[in-house]
């Protein structure tokens, strides 16, 4: 057998079989060349105390080793099952501690991995259920206005009035996809914001344009107060988007002939843009929750909206190193403070 095939214990037999056999040749050898029986006793009781310490050496790695192995297997035992453990305290400066410090190292990763990979799990089925929540009422309103028209005979006036409802609907769909396309592509990374010093002025106008048709319709004052030449590094496009959802956000909830006032200002750290409304204000107990996405007060039901355009928001100032605060008072209005950094 070769001795790479041998096991540590019958290495370390063999090993204590030579070296009893080279101790007594050596001083069988060295007894007939002085013939001193002294001498050979000396010699003899060295080898002994040497073989001693040999042995409880031997012992010793073979007690460490065992450690060793025992605690790698319940290690990697854990790292299959996943399950949470202490690591051995070996001696810093042993090769045992060495590699079981790289192999705690390899552990945390992987738990930290598996974590990640839970939570990515349970977001992705709560994305799922809300999408199905979400997509449920406009596509029964389709099918029973699909059904009323293949099942009813109508005028062409009442015809149209059902295929304006179905645009609607379809309207909804659509938007709903657009703003999960936009959510996912910013929570996974695929979309990047790209911060550049441009002027203030010009995001805050692709904002405002987008809000201009409703504030006309329903008649809202519109005032805006922004520094002419600021100009800061920021997102232009994904700060559009940011403000276009509160400003839109403010025209829904304002009632006709009310106002919405768009204040920017300057400090030290940050660019403060304050969006306040005449709206139906918001409850306090509601305030820290408007932020997450698909949320909808119950009294707001009535108003369209799917609740996602302020996660949104909050998720584009984040990325961006900012933070939004919201203080409101029913039937007084809201404000929205953005706070964007200045670098």
């Amino acid at each position: 057998m070769k001795l790479q095939n041998r096991s540590i214990r019958e290495f370390l037999r063999l090993e204590i079989m030579g070296i009893t056999f080279t101790s007594a040749f050596l001083l069988l050898t060295f007894y007939i060349f002085t013939d001193s029986g002294t001498l050979a006793l000396y010699g003899l009781l060295l080898n002994i105390t040497f073989f001693a310490w040999g042995i409880f050496f031997l012992k010793f790695f073979q007690k460490k080793l065992s450690e060793f192995t025992n605690s790698l297997c319940r290690t990697l035992d854990d790292m299959i099952s996943g399950s949470e453990r202490s690591f051995t305290d070996l001696e810093a400066e042993t090769s045992f501690a060495r590699i079981s410090h790289r192999l705690e190292r390899l552990y945390n990763i992987m738990q930290i991995n598996r974590n990640k990979a839970e939570k990515e799990k349970a977001e992705l089925q709560s994305l799922l259920s809300d999408i199905s929540h979400q997509t449920k009422t406009p596509i029964s309103n389709l099918k029973m206005i699909n059904d009323t028209l293949l099942a009813r005979r109508m005028t062409e006036e009442k015809q149209r009035e059902f295929l304006q409802a179905a645009g609607s609907q379809l309207d909804k769909l659509d938007f709903l996809i657009q703003a999960m396309v936009k959510t996912s592509r910013l929570e996974t990374g695929v979309i990047t914001l790209e911060k550049k010093i441009v002027p203030f002025a010009d995001t805050l106008t692709a904002a405002l344009n987008g809000v201009l048709a409703p504030l006309e319709k329903k008649q809202i004052i519109l005032l805006v107060d922004c520094p002419e030449h600021l100009a800061f590094s920021h997102d232009r496009r994904w700060t559009a988007e940011a403000l276009y959802n509160i400003l839109d956000n403010a025209v829904k909830y304002t009632p006709a002939y009310g106002s919405i006032s768009v204040n920017v200002q300057e400090w030290e750290m940050y660019i403060k843009i304050v969006i306040a409304d005449t709206g139906r204000g918001i409850p306090e107990k509601e305030q820290a929750a408007i932020f997450r996405r698909f949320y909808r007060e119950e009294a707001v039901h009535d108003v369209d909206g799917i609740g996602i355009g302020l996660f949104l928001s909050r998720e584009i100032i984040t990325m961006q190193g900012g933070y939004i605060l919201v203080t409101s008072d029913v039937g007084n209005g809201s404000a929205f403070s953005v706070f964007l950094p200045r670098k």
